[in-house]
């Protein structure tokens, strides 16, 4: 199985995903993306269409290595810091077609640590 074929089973995970889920502004979904060399993670509203808040491995307070599980916790934790500064503590989280394993998982706990609830 080459990486096209990879690729393309997640994104068909990923529509049959979004089909059931959907962010609001009282209770948005914590989208995760993840590529070989960073780690991204934002909260969007569907209803409005708008980003409420993101953070990944690119942002300039991170340091390290940004493709690791420790760096995936970090993502997670910042994430959560900036979604309760603005009041937000529930979310859905999508995982974007990826397994729940490895990176993923390690973002969703690292923002169950620092507060968020889903």
């Amino acid at each position: 199985m080459d990486k096209y074929n990879k690729n393309v089973k997640r994104k068909r995970r990923h529509i049959k995903i979004r089909k059931k889920l959907s962010g609001t502004p009282s209770l948005p979904r914590l989208c995760v993306f993840r590529s070989s060399k960073n780690i991204y993670a934002q909260l969007i509203d569907d209803i409005n269409g708008n980003t409420i808040v993101s953070a990944s491995t690119l942002d300039k307070d991170f340091n390290g290595v940004g493709s690791n599980k420790e760096a995936a916790r970090i993502v997670g934790r910042n994430i959560a810091k900036k979604a309760l500064d603005k009041s937000i503590t529930n979310v859905v989280f999508d995982r974007n077609g990826y397994l729940y394993h490895g990176r993923i998982s390690e973002l969703a706990d690292g923002a169950r640590e620092a507060g968020l609830q889903f």
